[in-house]
């Protein structure tokens, strides 16, 4: 039976990044990918000129027609934007556990805010303790930590803020490393950095990797070597 994914994210009209990335991802993985829409954006790999929020029903909908006919196996969230988006997923996923991969998309590569500013405390109070892994950026980190601080720390951090496992990814920062701490050990895996402008989108490719890998049955460590390989 071919694994079932699910991303719960933002449509990216340059298809660089958010549901377009992911169901590529999914593809590239051997995983049959779904996805449930919660804003619009107009955007290309310059900026976020626009976005659109959709209704918390609409939202709702989508989850339960995926839910009651084809199922998930695994399932990821990238970009929620608000609150009341954050709140409605969260509602929805308390009911229906699985294995989640929650990428707490706040900033874009081009600079656009993604996730309203009151939302960060939704973002972590609803979704981290419902989380298998959660997959900040190094600029991501530091800002739900609150703290300037290396990746292991960072890590430990977020771990206590509720998430089960946390994965600080490498592609900022000196040190091309994504660091995993799962609340008893700590993983450094190295990851492969070009000197490239298009970086655009592999923060989504690298949890969508992640979340189709646990939909396929391995282990958190090796599902993020996997993920790393195909981000870089």
């Amino acid at each position: 039976m071919v694994p079932r994914a699910l991303t719960i994210a933002t449509s990216d009209s340059g298809g660089g990044a958010g549901i377009q990335a992911d169901l590529k991802a999914f593809a590239a993985a051997g995983a049959h990918g779904t996805s449930v829409l919660v804003a619009l954006t107009a955007q290309n790999t310059v900026g976020v000129t626009a976005i659109h929020e959709l209704p918390p029903e609409f939202v709702v909908a989508q989850l339960d027609a995926v839910f009651d006919d084809i199922g998930v196996d695994a399932a990821k969230t990238g970009m929620l934007f608000s609150r009341r988006l954050i709140e409605t997923v969260a509602a929805f996923l308390e009911s229906h556990r699985v294995p989640l991969v929650v990428d707490p998309v706040m900033v874009a590569s081009s600079g656009a805010q993604l996730l309203e500013d009151d939302a960060v405390d939704a973002l972590v109070g609803r979704l981290f303790p419902l989380a298998t892994v959660v997959t900040p950026n190094l600029v991501e980190a530091r800002a739900l930590a609150g703290v300037d601080a290396p990746r292991r720390e960072l890590a430990e951090r977020l771990h206590d803020l509720g998430a089960a496992a946390v994965i600080v990814t490498g592609g900022h920062g000196d040190d091309a490393v994504d660091h995993l701490f799962d609340g008893s050990q700590h993983v450094e895996i190295p990851v492969e950095r070009h000197d490239v402008a298009a970086t655009h989108g592999a923060g989504c490719t690298h949890s969508a990797t992640l979340a189709a890998l646990l939909a396929r049955g391995e282990s958190l460590v090796d599902a993020a070597r996997g993920a790393a390989a195909a981000a870089s």
